[in-house]
């Protein structure tokens, strides 16, 4: 009976104090401080170049902009609006409450899903402004503006953030931000989870304001291409891009809980580098596509348009097959979906998958996603380099998140993570180490 009464006790959190880390990555303070120079500048750069008449990178530096004229306060208080109007989906008590991951410091978060939701509301939003005929055209006409404003919330947000971070507790600290140095924890984040109240920053920003309005924006330059090239309907490489996009989308925020167990929830911090990503990176680069057909229009055939769509498919199956494959391990691993997996156990109780997906290669799902990133930028041709800006960026970062992802897991797994890289030794590509 004493047995039985202890199986199903409520186990305590235990509260872990958090340690600074003396593992410093990107280049450490020096490095951080020239990625918080020049990564906006890249973002500026790119959109100017898209609205030249020859968009070739070669083509250094472009005709600037007078600085005062990158600054519109109406473009400021739409960004705002857009923001907060996302905020206010967030708040809405619909969707199902879960249990983030058990974190570095012992506690589990909750958090409400319901993203969804708020695509839908937003798609509603949308549907309810063309009815009473405000064109979206002025997102495509002030793009660079937009791009500014985003630059400068963001910056903003970040301050806020390392400012309330000085006031938490170690517990409520990153591993990752926390180093003692001002510029390198003001990039990386000292605070893992900052929450006013119940609602979380760093969950909200990063499917939100971000990644709807990576949507909103593709459907304006469609619309705004049409009023351009003087088009009845939307060219065929524009919905091929709007299509792919819309599809990972929906996706993410369909299957918005697994999000709850990737690596930036559990361990980055909030700061600049995700503030900067979530609401200027996400939505201004990973647009770009869209934008550079408005004025640069590239006609497809038919068969070439079926082979991009396969091509796009294909990533797609093994992003989503390897991600619902993991994400039911976790959940369950007797589910008889995954049951037949075979596992390495662990020292700290968690087994590795070395089948399925995941015994191919060690991150399928960057596969799939770094195929879909060609099947967008392809629509767009092959005269310039410029719209295949993302698929190059997005191979850099996955294979430095592959390291990344290597080096944490060395040091939690020890020797079952040795043996799980004899048994799958190849990281994202099949036969490429």
């Amino acid at each position: 009976m004493y047995s039985e009464e202890r199986r199903f006790e409520t186990p305590k959190p235990v509260v872990k104090v958090c340690t600074k880390t003396k593992e410093l990555e990107f280049g450490g303070k020096i490095g951080t401080f020239f990625m918080m120079l020049i990564l906006p500048v890249i973002v500026l750069y790119l959109v100017l170049m898209c609205t030249q008449e020859d968009p070739s990178v070669l083509n250094f530096p472009p005709p600037l902009p007078a600085f005062e004229s990158l600054w519109e306060t109406r473009v400021f208080c739409v960004f705002l609006l857009w923001f907060f109007l996302q905020a206010l989906f967030y708040l809405l008590p619909i969707g199902k409450v879960v249990e983030g991951t058990t974190l570095s410091n012992g506690i589990r978060l909750e958090y409400r899903i319901n993203g969804f939701y708020a695509f839908i509301l937003t798609a509603v939003a949308i549907g309810i402004s063309l009815y009473f005929e405000i064109e979206l055209y002025y997102l495509h006409d002030n793009f660079l503006q937009f791009a500014a404003c985003a630059l400068v919330f963001s910056v903003v947000l970040s301050i806020y953030l390392y400012a309330r971070s000085l006031r938490a507790s170690e517990q409520e600290l990153s591993t990752a931000g926390n180093s003692g140095n001002i510029i390198y924890g003001f990039f990386m984040g000292r605070e893992l989870n900052p929450r006013i109240g119940n609602f979380d920053l760093k969950y909200f920003c990063e499917l939100r304001p971000g990644l709807i309005g990576w949507v909103v924006i593709n459907f304006a330059m469609l619309l705004t291409e049409m009023k351009v090239q003087h088009l009845n309907i939307p060219s065929l490489s524009m919905i091929l891009v709007n299509g792919f996009q819309l599809l990972y989308v929906v996706d993410g925020l369909w299957n918005e809980e697994a999000i709850l167990t990737t690596m930036d929830i559990i361990h980055e911090g909030f700061g600049f580098m995700l503030a900067f990503g979530d609401l200027v990176w996400v939505p201004f680069l990973f647009s770009l596509q869209a934008f550079y057909l408005v004025k640069h229009p590239n006609e497809l055939s038919w068969l070439t348009a079926s082979a991009v769509i396969a091509l796009n498919m294909l990533g797609y199956y093994i992003f989503r097959s390897s991600n619902s494959q993991k994400n039911s391990f976790r959940q369950n691993p007797k589910d008889p979906k995954v049951a037949h997996l075979k596992v390495i156990p662990t020292a700290n109780g968690k087994n590795l998958l070395v089948s399925g997906w995941w015994g191919l290669v060690r991150h399928p799902n960057y596969l799939g996603d770094i195929i879909m990133a060609l099947a967008w930028s392809l629509p767009c041709g092959i005269n310039h380099i410029l719209p295949y800006f993302y698929i190059i960026y997005f191979i850099v970062l996955l294979i430095h998140r592959e390291a990344r992802d290597d080096r944490l897991c060395k040091k939690k797994y020890g020797l079952a993570w040795e043996k799980y890289c004899q048994r799958v030794p190849y990281r994202i590509f099949p036969y490429i180490y």
